[in-house]
């Protein structure tokens, strides 16, 4: 309950900027149900005036006629200025929230985008966010006329006759406390409904985006078996808050009849003693209705509201994640990058029980090519996260152009590497955009020249718009090697003084690689690199060669070097040429 109530605080800090649309809404509403309500009284006085034969008031009936007609009008407007209201703070409240939790995701540290699923982020930032616009919009659309109805009818009702009104007071906390009960139930039921429907969405996200493996591989059947279980936890879980939230609705309708069933006795036993008339009777009937129709529909807006509260929970538990840590208050911007680096008693790991780099020490020099080899899983990408400060070091530091990179503002460190990374990634639009990424002012000159670099040019070329050609996402209508070769190309295009290779030309032909490496060796010269390599023939240049085992650095050197020595770089180049 503590939960729901610091979300409901949440949720109303959303809506204050709109509160003028709120305060609109809620006249509206008054408007509207005043109207709703005045009309029974008007029925009530034309049944009295056909009561006796031959005694019916044509003149006075048609004037209730017509006001039943302005009434029937300025309601209808009333109820479509509420519902234009409503709509508006919805929309533009869901709006702040989908941009609060997109401008999160940019500031989230990459240690949460590793250890959380993709769908379950992608369920959060739109599923989420639309069951709780839904919910949203129908407690504002039905919330206000429904209180207002509620209070009004019984201002009406206590204005005619107050003994009849207590009969409808005295039976109203019934139906207040079975919704009351049903909505703390569905809550909870709600909330697991929505983190199962994250757990399918990521699945799905996951088959979908890998479906050639999932083929290759033949996962089907194990795909298909652990999609029927989370859909069987998704049924179960639905069919809870289903059948609680679809129980409202009975137990609500069932207080109602004793409302009627109550007003309708002791009205009647009133009219024959004279106390009131039959038109007033007919009037009290109707109000009986009005009365208990809002308390139907509340119950069902409780039920709805219910699965936007626990929606809007797990979307503000993501917009509450703690962003990537803040750049140091003294943090400058390099000026003069020369590209000398050191690395100074270094520690890192992803899990405080599993160690992986200690106590690392290097130095490069400006200018200098720098291999880093060694098995899976001994920390050669690990050594790259850190040096751009995805990750921070654990113990120790590293030290760039003389300054400490914990000092130094984290776009000013990026901006000053240029990496190609064994992983791919393209965004949907042209060619000419995809390699323009990183300098979207680039011209289309520079564009071409940057792919003719990258022996990119020739395939794009071929290509039905050339540069202009839309590629899909993640770069679907090309092949993996078309694809490394524009990263490359985007690389190329804007050159920084410090370069990261990250396994740059693992998709690519051994003829185009040749070609690439040299592009590469243009493009190094001057430039204080990194090179990340299984193939060690594509390192042999390298100026030192970094060996790493265990999260050690073992070994280092030049290929001659190490050849000489006979260990462990020995060995993996003997394995690959032997």
């Amino acid at each position: 309950m503590h939960k729901q109530k610091s979300t409901t605080k949440k949720i109303l800090k959303l809506i204050k900027p709109y509160m003028h649309f709120v305060m609109l809404s809620f006249v509206f509403a008054l408007i509207s149900a005043i109207l709703t309500l005045y009309a029974p009284i008007l029925i009530g006085d034309g049944v009295d005036l056909i009561l006796a034969e031959g005694k019916v008031d044509f003149a006075g009936i048609f004037h209730i006629l017509k006001s039943l007609a302005v009434i029937l009008v300025i309601t209808s407007i009333a109820q479509w200025l509420m519902n234009l209201c409503n709509n508006t703070i919805t929309y533009r409240v869901v709006k702040d929230v989908r941009k609060r939790a997109f401008s999160n995701l940019q500031k989230l540290p990459l240690k949460y985008i590793d250890s959380h699923q993709y769908g379950d982020t992608i369920s959060r930032v739109i599923t989420d966010v639309d069951q709780f616009s839904d919910g949203l919009l129908m407690g504002f659309s039905q919330l206000f006329t429904g209180l207002v109805t509620i209070v009004g009818t019984l201002v009406f009702m206590l204005s005619i006759d107050v003994k009849i009104s207590l009969v409808v007071i005295c039976i109203t906390p019934v139906s207040l406390f079975v919704a009351s009960f049903i909505a703390k139930k569905t809550y909870m039921m709600f909330q697991k409904q929505s983190e199962v429907r994250a757990q399918m969405t990521s699945l799905v996200d996951e088959m979908v985006g890998n479906q050639k493996i999932v083929q290759a591989f033949g996962y089907q059947k194990k795909a298909l078996e652990r999609f029927d279980g989370i859909n069987k936890e998704l049924q179960k879980c639905s069919l809870k808050a289903i059948f609680f939230s679809s129980i409202t609705n009975p137990s609500t309708r069932f207080v109602n009849g004793l409302v009627y069933t109550g007003v309708g006795i002791v009205g009647a036993i009133s009219a024959m003693q004279g106390a009131i008339s039959v038109g007033q009777l007919s009037c009290f009937l109707s109000y009986a209705n009005q009365y208990t129709k809002p308390f139907n529909e509340i119950s069902g807006v409780v039920t709805e509201l219910q699965n936007a509260f626990a929606c809007a929970k797990r979307v503000f538990d993501f917009i509450e994640e703690d962003p990537e840590t803040e750049d140091a208050y003294d943090a400058v911007s390099l000026q003069h990058v020369d590209g000398s680096l050191e690395l100074s008693h270094v520690s890192f790991s992803y899990d405080p029980n599993v160690k992986l780099l200690q106590d690392l020490n290097l130095q490069v020099r400006p200018g200098q090519k720098t291999a880093i080899v060694g098995p899976t899983g001994c920390g050669k990408t690990t050594l790259i996260n850190l040096l751009m400060r995805f990750y921070d070091v654990d113990a120790g530091k590293i030290v760039l152009s003389g300054q400490d990179i914990m000092h130094i503002a984290k776009d000013s460190l990026r901006s000053n590497y240029g990496m190609v990374l064994q992983e791919t990634w393209l965004k949907s639009c042209t060619i000419a955009e995809n390699i323009a990424y990183g300098k979207p002012d680039a011209t289309r000159e520079e564009i071409e020249r940057a792919a003719k670099a990258a022996h990119a040019h020739e395939f794009i070329v071929r290509m039905k718009d050339g540069y202009d050609t839309v590629i899909t996402e993640e770069g679907g209508n090309l092949s993996q090697g078309q694809k490394q070769l524009l990263c490359i190309a985007r690389v190329m295009l804007n050159l920084p003084p410090m370069l990261i290779l990250d396994e740059a030309t693992s998709s690519i032909d051994t003829r185009t690689e040749i070609k690439i490496q040299e592009a590469f060796r243009h493009m190094m010269e001057g430039r204080t690199s990194f090179i990340v390599a299984h193939r060690l023939s594509t390192i042999k240049e390298a100026d030192m060669i970094l060996v790493m085992k265990d999260g050690n650095m073992i070994e280092q050197g030049n290929h001659e070097e190490l050849l000489k020595k006979n260990g462990f770089y020995a060995k993996l180049y003997k394995s690959q040429f032997a």
